[in-house]
């Protein structure tokens, strides 16, 4: 069976897309040095440092904005009663190891 050509966008969903930015030497020499202690290149190591920040700000965020519905329905599931969980009641009934 051939492989079919990839297309550009096929060859951008794969690559990904570029984000440039600019830096002295010595924060590139610093990324570098840190990104060689975790075994990664420097992509990889800002990249994954990037997400991991951005990732933090948003679960941060205690204001959100929600619309009359959207409000409501928030509303009610905060005023369901928990669900039972077995294996959390064992868990919270099981002494920890430093208790034993």
């Amino acid at each position: 069976m051939a492989a079919a050509a990839l297309t550009a966008d096929d060859e951008q969903l794969r690559r990904g897309v570029t984000i440039n930015i600019r830096a002295t030497a010595q924060l590139r020499d610093l990324i570098d040095r840190a990104a060689r202690v975790l075994g990664k290149n420097r992509t990889e190591f800002i990249l994954d440092s990037a997400k991991r920040c951005a990732e933090d700000v948003l679960l941060d965020q205690r204001m959100f904005i929600l619309d009359d519905e959207k409000f409501a329905e928030f509303v009610n599931i905060l005023e369901q009663p928990p669900k039972s969980i077995n294996t959390l009641k064992k868990l919270l009934a099981t002494k920890a190891p430093w208790e034993k």
